[in-house]
């Protein structure tokens, strides 16, 4: 009985534990790192997988899949990451009691991931409220005029 606890906690061998344990080391790290693992959080990482997906599953439905825009798109959600990091960093700075830069930077990416995400149902050809339908024209036009400045 007794072994077969500590075979269940840290596995058959030496490897086993190692590997749990660098794990264990890099997740914490990551958390703390991010502020915590809480809901907020949890949403964008959430969304930065639902976005990554379904970007995917578009450029196949669309055959134009491209391993350097998806690579790119890898590369521009680390970076997300990155910010809420020093946004922590920088609540902590400005000795913040509450998370305000995490938190706006959260938010912020997160209304970005869902405006990709419904971009993305688009492609997929999945509908949605038409009232999302009318936002998503809008800010459209909006990216469009600026353009022209």
């Amino acid at each position: 009985m007794k072994e077969t606890l500590i075979t269940a906690a840290i596995g058959t061998n030496g490897k086993e534990a190692a590997v749990g344990g660098v794990v264990a080391v890099l997740g914490s790290s990551i958390s703390a790192f991010l502020g915590g693992w809480d809901i907020t959080l949890q949403l964008l990482i959430y969304a930065m997988i639902a976005d990554y997906v379904t970007g995917v599953l578009g450029a196949i439905k669309n055959k134009n899949v491209n391993s350097e825009v998806m690579f790119w798109g890898g590369v521009r959600k680390s970076v997300i990451l990155l910010v809420v990091g020093l946004a922590v960093m920088l609540d902590q700075l400005m000795g913040n009691d509450s998370p305000v830069f995490r938190t706006l930077a959260l938010y912020f990416y997160i209304g970005r991931e869902g405006i990709s995400i419904l971009e993305n149902f688009g492609h997929l050809g999945i509908a949605y409220p038409a009232f999302f339908k009318q936002i998503m024209e809008q800010l459209n036009e909006r990216g469009n005029q600026s353009g022209k400045l």
